[in-house]
């Protein structure tokens, strides 16, 4: 079945195609938890901090390519607001901790 789904290109797309793999975190992660993350990855479950992280490099992205002020005045707020909201985050996971 692998070797039909390769003729018919079905893994010809996949995200990482032809790259290495780093099994370093893996096997740095300890045995009880790697299930849990390989549930949460597999169905692309993405902590809030890190969604927020995400967010905030794409907006600054975005900022770089702006086209006029009004829009980089209102990336910028945005930009605020998600810091803050990160910083929150953080925070409070540092409390928990």
């Amino acid at each position: 079945m692998i070797r039909e789904a390769m003729a018919r290109g079905d893994f010809d797309n996949l995200k990482g195609k032809g790259k290495p793999l780093n099994l370093d975190d893996y096997f740095n992660t300890p045995e009880d938890v790697r299930m849990g993350f390989s549930i949460l990855k597999a169905n692309d479950f993405m902590p809030e901090e890190v969604e927020r992280m995400k967010e905030l490099a794409d907006l600054r992205e975005r900022v770089k390519t702006a086209k006029n002020a009004e829009e980089v005045l209102l990336m910028e707020k945005q930009i605020r607001d998600k810091t803050l909201a990160l910083s929150l985050i953080l925070e409070k996971n540092k409390r928990k901790s």
